[in-house]
């Protein structure tokens, strides 16, 4: 069984400030970092104990190399680096797989109650919308692995992604809670060790859903809205497929899902 992991950081155990996401020369992201390689080795521990037999991490925070190579679990093999391909260029990675997880994510721009909530840009604040309905990060992956028909089954991040991820991707999905916001820089985080616990855990029991979880697809074309939050971000935006409709706001249809990070 194949299980590829898409990665993230703001929704990692112990991340709650910015600081810890943004700037790669403090010592604050270094512990970001390291935080990162615990939740990994919880998710790959529960994964092999659920019968994976071939795991590939994807490290898709930013602009890459998060990952701390002394730190890497040897079962499982690691896509890293910096100056990646575009997703749509990177196809054959994810051709052939069983199963998706994606590790550490955040709610979507503007959500009430979520650490480091945002969607592309974490300086910017900018939303988008497929088909009408707002969507984050989370959709926009799953989008992507439900191309190559690869089902979503479990999601790490806090309270409010564990919600946003049931909201869009059904009940079945295993969705682990390893903090829970009060606000965007401040709340509730678990010891290291049990967020691991409990990543464990929900690895061995997404391995258990696989056959329950369908890939995640929208009709197509895919009917996309890039909005910005004011008008000079707008005016500065080059659109590669994208038509402006308003001051704010760019529009496209994308033939398929390996486009839809592409306005």
């Amino acid at each position: 069984m194949r299980v590829y992991v898409e990665t993230d950081l703001e929704g990692v155990s112990g991340v709650c400030v910015w600081e810890q996401t943004r700037d790669r020369d403090s010592a604050m992201y270094q512990v970001a970092r390291k935080l990162l390689m615990g939740d990994i080795a919880a998710l790959v521990d529960g994964l092999i104990a659920g019968g994976a037999t071939e795991i590939t991490v994807d490290d898709g925070h930013g602009g890459g190399f998060n990952f701390m190579p002394d730190l890497m679990d040897p079962r499982a093999d690691y896509v890293t680096g910096r100056s990646r391909p575009s997703m749509a260029d990177r196809a054959e990675q994810y051709r052939g797989y069983d199963a998706a997880v994606l590790l550490g994510y955040h709610a979507m721009a503007g959500t009430p109650k979520a650490f480091l909530c945002h969607t592309q840009s974490s300086m910017r604040g900018d939303h988008y919308w497929y088909n009408d309905r707002e969507s984050g990060e989370m959709v926009q992956s799953a989008l992507f692995l439900g191309h190559f028909g690869i089902p979503l089954v479990m999601v790490t991040g806090d309270v409010a992604t564990c919600n946003e991820a049931h909201d869009f991707f059904g009940p079945d999905i295993v969705a682990v809670a390893v903090k829970e916001a009060y606000s965007v820089e401040y709340g509730k985080l678990y010891a290291p060790e049990k967020a691991h616990e409990l990543i464990r855990e929900g690895a061995l029991e997404a391995m258990q859903r696989i056959d329950k979880v369908e890939p995640y697809v929208l009709e197509t074309p895919i009917r996309g809205r890039l909005q910005f939050p004011d008008k000079s971000k707008a005016d500065a935006f080059h659109p590669r497929l994208a038509k402006r409709v308003d001051d704010y706001t760019f529009e496209a249809e994308f033939e398929d899902a390996t486009q839809v990070y592409f306005f």
